[in-house]
């Protein structure tokens, strides 16, 4: 943290202690300069300089607690120091008091408005409030006064980026970079705005000249490794995916939650890892205190900055739809932006409340939940997407649930569920989620029965594929996709003759790099097909081209899997050791597909080229798909509706109880 004091006033000091004692304190020599203080305050309880500068001191030996109480009465006897309101706005922000912080910073600022580190601390505590625009005024008034100031320059950037301002960010990092070429934090923040706006090459590029000139900075090794995966660049993969885990065993700083679901297989690992982000990100946290309630309906709310088009709301619009509201009233909390899609007119539509928060503090949002009396709050996001887990924090509702967008523990306590099946979160992996477990029978995933599908007839030609031959497809986002898997793939198209492999084209590096790992697998580069990514109905047109989907692991095929089995193809699995690796193998059993589930590589393996190469026993098992469609569990939208509903019920009346939550399962109806 950054301290100050004002140095000509300390000279002017009549007490020789006190004068010595900044003399010491300078030198670094904070033992001896501390006796000095005390020795003055000893004679004068009174003095506001010493018991200020005795404050900076316990601040830099990481005693905030101390330092408050000092500085605090140091104010209290000289309220027009406006070094020590500064100071005291520092303190209080590693205290994490934040609303207190920015109130010392407005009183600093009030006293001396051209202190320019007031006006970038205070842009920094506006920033970690969930406020980026008026952190961005700050950061601004800050580079008025002093244009090259290279915090301001650099947070500004980070607001920037908040925002979603994209082009503005990059430039701000670049003119830091320009002024502090090593400054790796601005490198990392140019990084994830390159990732977002999905330009890989030069978002690894950002990364590896921040890892280079600081290894240990905070999840640089995830993002970075995650977008090498996401290129398909494989190149010293394993020796980069031993560092990573090693690191986060060490730390727990290695990666953040949603990037480590594909670079780790270890449920135990994915708690320490979630965990070790939540002390990170969320370290205060607040407590339910609102009296047992009760609504003629229960009052349920959905927050999720996905509501547009995007997966989520591909899989969960119907349940919004198909809701009881005799019994229920569904809000959403729209974290993220409007679209203007058809999708998000549809969603708007589908609940009886609908808040578009997405320009919103997180503060205001939880007040906005409290004030609506949510019973239960639902994550949608969890550490995915355009998460804003900081509103959960806060606790506005009595019971919080993560649910489906994050396929793993959030690994902190205010979270009180997960939903689950059996097949995704079997009770031996209980102690590895912080939530308890809401098991649902079939699958814990929702879909949407009304998922559409463009009327243009596609043919294989038009989508690049042989008129001949087996069509193995993997749709999913490529930074799922292993050399370990792609040897399995190669050796089948090798083993079939004339079939290819279909891949979207997730980014611009994906299709060079693949090829070229099948030439370096003896296999013909233009067997591997790659496919732009279109909407969604497009896309589900094309799909039903393919004769097999080959799922990824550890992370598999979810809402893809799910499209896949819509429009009839199968889908091969290996049950992996966490939920995420679990997904597919939940799915296939709720649509009676569960043979397709294999336990290892080599039964993934041989049970693709058994089918590729038997077309009568392929055929039939489309035909049994198509059969089991519209009656599986798996696409039964107002069947899993009720389901959901019995849980969300069962959580209520635990609570009206005054029972902590416990892991329960719905039962099947007869």
């Amino acid at each position: 943290m950054s301290v100050q004091y004002d140095a000509s006033r300390a000279e002017r000091d009549p007490v020789n202690d006190v004068r010595q004692a900044i003399r010491l304190h300078q030198e670094g020599r904070l033992e001896d300069a501390d006796r000095l203080y005390r020795q003055a305050l000893a004679r004068d309880p009174g003095d506001a300089n010493a018991l200020h500068l005795l404050g900076v001191l316990q601040a830099q030996r990481k005693d905030f607690a101390g330092a408050d109480e000092l500085i605090s009465r140091s104010i209290a006897l000289e309220p027009g120091n406006p070094i020590a309101h500064y100071n005291s706005g520092n303190v209080l922000r590693e205290l994490k008091r934040l609303d207190d912080a920015l109130t010392r910073f407005d009183q600093a600022l009030a006293l001396m408005p051209g202190h320019v580190e007031a006006w970038t601390n205070r842009g920094t505590v506006l920033q970690e409030l969930g406020r980026p625009a008026e952190a961005l005024a700050s950061f601004d008034r800050a580079l008025a006064l002093s244009p090259l100031h290279i915090p301001a320059l650099f947070n500004r950037a980070n607001a920037l980026r908040q925002l979603k301002r994209h082009n503005e960010g990059i430039a701000s990092y670049d003119r830091v970079i320009a002024l502090k070429p090593d400054h790796a934090e601005a490198h990392n923040g140019r990084g994830a705005l390159l990732q977002e706006l999905r330009r890989f090459p030069e978002a690894l590029a950002a990364y590896d000249v921040a890892y280079r000139l600081d290894p240990d900075l905070d999840y640089v090794q995830g993002r970075r490794l995650h977008v090498k995966m996401a290129m398909c660049n494989w190149s010293n993969l394993d020796t980069e995916r031993a560092m990573l885990g090693a690191r986060a065993a060490e730390t727990g700083k290695a990666s953040e939650p949603f990037e480590f679901l594909c670079l780790s297989s270890s449920a135990e690992a994915q708690l320490r890892c979630a965990g070790a982000f939540a002390d990170d990100r969320y370290p205060i946290r607040g407590a339910w205190h609102g009296a047992r309630r009760t609504h003629r309906k229960l009052r349920i709310g959905y927050v999720s900055g996905e509501l547009r088009e995007q997966a989520t709301a591909y899989l969960t619009a119907g349940l919004f739809e198909c809701h009881d509201r005799e019994r229920f009233e569904v809000s959403a909390i729209a974290t993220g932006p409007n679209d203007l899609s058809p999708m998000r007119t549809r969603l708007e539509q589908a609940f009886d409340r609908f808040h578009d928060v997405s320009t919103e503090a997180d503060r205001r949002i939880a007040d906005l939940i409290r004030a609506e009396e949510i019973d239960i709050l639902v994550n949608l996001n969890g550490y995915f997407g355009l998460e804003r887990t900081a509103i959960f924090a806060q606790r506005p509702s009595p019971i919080q649930v993560n649910y489906l967008g994050f396929p793993g523990t959030m690994g902190v306590p205010f979270m009180d569920y997960i939903v689950a099946d059996r097949i995704v979160l079997p009770e031996d992996q209980q102690n590895y989620f912080a939530e308890k477990v809401a098991y649902l029978p079939y699958t814990y995933q929702p879909n949407d029965r009304k998922r559409s599908q463009s009327g243009a007839a596609l043919s294989r030609k038009a989508c690049g594929l042989p008129e001949t031959g087996i069509v193995f497809c993997c749709f999913n986002n490529t930074h799922k996709f292993t050399p370990e898997l792609f040897d399995v793939w190669m050796r089948l198209l090798a083993a079939t003759p004339e079939s290819v492999l279909w891949v979207l084209e997730t980014n611009q590096a994906v299709p060079e790099n693949l090829k070229r790992e099948a030439l370096e697998r003896g296999v013909a580069p233009e067997r591997i097909v790659c496919a732009p990514v279109v909407k969604l109905a497009d896309h589900l047109s094309r799909v039903r081209l393919a004769d097999l989907f080959l799922d990824t692991l550890p992370h598999n095929a979810h809402t893809t899997a799910s499209d896949s089995l819509w429009c009839g193809v199968p889908v091969i699995t290996c049950l992996g050791t966490t939920f995420a690796g679990r997904a597919a193998a939940s799915l296939l059993n709720a649509v009676s597909l569960g043979d397709l589930v294999t336990q290892t590589l080599d039964e993934y393996e041989a049970l693709a080229l058994r089918l590729a190469n038997d077309p009568e026993r392929l055929q039939a098992l489309k035909a049994r798909l198509g059969a089991n469609r519209d009656s599986a569990a798996l696409f039964d939208t107002p069947g899993y509706t009720r389901l959901l509903e019995a849980a969300y019920s069962a959580m209520w009346e635990r609570h009206l109880r005054g029972e902590a939550p416990t892991s329960f399962a719905v039962e099947a109806p007869p």
